[in-house]
């Protein structure tokens, strides 16, 4: 990962401005709109960045926080990041308790000073102080003042003042001071809300008061989707002592180019002698690409360094030879030199990566304070290859949903350039399951399972490859079937097809006491092996669109033995439901007197609608959940 997204979160929930007003701290003061459904109230959030040189910002911060309950506790917003190009010159907070009489006064050294990374990370000169304060009521409030000053003006704090879900704002202050012409604006979603601003040569200045708390709703766009957002950047500046400009993306990647990647890319003639002899003979790039790419995972190994211009540039190729290990920008930059060695043309690739939504970088903007993340790319005739080179056992050019589906910055020796990566879509998302079920006289069940998974889906499973046996029967007891009581696993044989991108799975499963037996009846249900309930949240006034970020596939078919003595009498009619979202589809078939067969596809589509079909939408899912649940009574003979 890039070092600044570490440094960001410290900008993010942290409000400011010069502080000399008497304030009431009480939370009696508070409008009972802003408390609705809020666990915490940012009272006043203001932030004042003097850009006094290309060298020289001085952020200064004044933040009033009401915590209404323990929920709020993590919004207090009392960190503040700092490394080896920055210095927090001030630092003080003051806690208030619910009549806004004084009860605490933390000075900068009773503040915590930590790493601002994880164990994972070999290099970082990023660091952290926190407040550190346990309450012992509720509602508290919080006043943090401070000032940092910072030689690295690459990375400008955007203006973003809706602090999450269930966090009113009664007022928020952004403004910076700037050389003349010296910086750039683009303001997003500031439809529907009352924004006070100025934006001139020299002054950038945004406010906005009492923004009542917005409640999470299942199934709705991340909150950067449509909160207001003010995005600033620098045309020049310094990052640890190298000057850059840029004003587009174009300009951007000239400046990476030239100042972090160019000749970091020399490989030792021992690695060169290597790599030339593993792709003697082939003369496809694609194939070379391949040899390439795994030689790469099998030397080495990710770990994170955030070091160096900014954490963006990365450690040289040979370095990273040496060494066997590095982090996105070391191993991309590796395998990009590896790929020069062999005559394959690839570029270092700029990225917002993001699992649980996709998010691209914005393609009329550009700005350091985008991206946290670095991939490759490989120009293929107009069908991009893109690889992710953290992962070591992840599929040559499949990128599953980390770096799917958004606008990135590809760099090359003439610039930036913005592409979109792969994007795996609805139907492309198979699963696929095809079980044999011998259903017993005793109410047991005997199956042989195989399962196909393909686009997301693989993603969702392939990592298991590297599962001991009882770390696999616990992830099907426990997670896939744990709907299946006296589930047991027998046999699993397990197939990775890492050049199809196609994962399968062969099972052989027991499940005891699963029908339901009387006198002259054998009841049982039928969806064994994929049962989807889900059933989304009811709201009776929903507020936020429905966003279904990933589409899928599933394909189910069972074949069914009817234990001794049993025959089939009556199997249930087809089961069809199509709308705007996808479709499902149940089918049963007599093969003949002691043999059926089950199918069911459902198929949902990714997309965003408008908050008035979610109700349609839960409908939908709410049928399909209940006819999951089918059951089928075979008599005695």
């Amino acid at each position: 990962m890039i070092k600044k997204n570490t440094l960001r979160i410290f900008f993010i929930f942290l409000p400011f401005l010069v502080f000399s007003q008497k304030t009431d701290f009480s939370s009696l003061l508070i409008p009972s709109s802003l408390k609705e459904n809020a666990n915490a109230v940012v009272r006043s959030h203001k932030t004042l960045i003097n850009v006094l040189d290309t060298d020289d910002m001085v952020i200064s911060v004044d933040r009033t926080i009401t915590v209404l309950n323990k929920l709020g506790n993590r919004k207090v917003g009392a960190v503040i990041g700092y490394d080896d190009n920055s210095k927090i010159n001030k630092l003080s907070a003051r806690i208030y308790d619910a009549f806004g009489k004084e009860i605490k006064k933390i000075t900068k050294s009773k503040f915590v000073d930590v790493s601002a990374v994880d164990g994972e990370t070999l290099y970082s000169d990023s660091r952290l102080k926190y407040l550190d304060y346990t309450p012992t009521s509720y509602p508290y409030t919080v006043h943090l003042e401070y000032q940092k000053k910072t030689s690295s003006t690459g990375f400008l704090p955007n203006w973003s003042p809706i602090e999450g879900y269930l966090v009113s704002v009664e007022e928020n202050t952004y403004q910076v001071n700037i050389q003349k012409g010296n910086a750039r604006v683009k303001e997003k979603n500031f439809k529907g809300y009352d924004i006070e601003k100025s934006v001139d040569g020299n002054k950038i200045f945004y406010a906005v008061k009492n923004i009542s708390a917005v409640k999470n709703e299942a199934l709705s766009p991340s909150l950067e989707f449509y909160e207001p957002i003010a995005l600033v950047a620098l045309n020049n500046f310094k990052t640890d002592g190298v000057n850059g400009y840029y004003t587009n993306w174009n300009e951007f990647g000239l400046w990476m180019y030239n100042s972090l990647l160019k000749g970091r890319d020399l490989i030792d003639e021992t690695t060169k002698t290597k790599i030339l002899e593993l792709v003697k003979g082939i003369d496809d790039p694609i194939e070379k690409a391949k040899i390439v790419y795994q030689f790469m995972q099998d030397k080495t190994r990710y770990i994170s360094v955030q070091v160096g211009i900014g954490g963006i540039q990365p450690f040289p190729a040979n370095e990273v030879d040496n060494l066997g290990y590095g982090d996105c920008k070391g191993l991309t930059n590796y395998t990009k030199a590896l790929l020069d060695v062999v005559g394959v043309t690839s570029y270092y690739t700029h990225i917002e990566a993001n699992s649980s939504e996709p998010v691209s970088l914005e393609k009329d903007f550009a700005s350091l304070e985008q991206g946290n993340h670095v991939i490759l790319n490989i120009p293929n005739k107009g069908n991009d290859i893109w690889l992710e080179c953290t992962n070591q056992t992840i599929p040559f050019g499949f990128l599953g949903t980390f770096t799917d589906n958004r606008d990135v910055l590809v760099i090359t020796p003439e610039g930036g350039v913005i592409k979109r990566t792969t994007s795996y879509k609805n139907e492309q998302n198979l699963q696929a399951t095809d079980a044999n079920i011998q259903l017993l006289e005793n109410g047991s069940v005997k199956a042989t399972l195989k399962r196909v998974s393909k686009g997301t889906q693989y993603n969702n499973i392939y990592y298991v490859e590297d599962y001991t046996k009882e770390e696999l029967v616990k992830v099907y007891k426990s997670n896939v079937w744990d709907y299946n009581n006296n589930l047991e696993i027998n046999n699993i044989d397990l197939k990775n097809d890492k050049e199809n991108v196609v994962f399968t799975e062969t099972l052989d499963i027991s499940i005891a006491n699963f029908a339901t037996i009387n006198e002259n009846e054998y009841l049982f249900r039928v969806n064994i092996f994929n049962r989807s309930s889900f059933v989304p949240k009811r709201y009776r006034k929903r507020k936020l669109p429905l966003k279904i970020t990933r589409g899928y596939n599933d394909e189910d078919q069972y074949t069914f033995k009817l234990p001794k003595g049993y025959t089939i009498d009556v199997l249930p009619p087809v089961k069809e439901l199509i709308t705007k979202f996808g479709a499902y589809k149940v089918s049963f078939k007599k093969i003949d007197d002691t043999t059926f067969t089950y199918h069911k596809s459902i198929l949902i589509k990714e997309g965003v609608y408008p908050k008035e079909d979610y109700k349609l939408y839960r409908s939908f899912r709410r049928g399909i959940a209940k006819y999951e649940n089918i059951r089928i009574a075979i008599l005695k003979k």
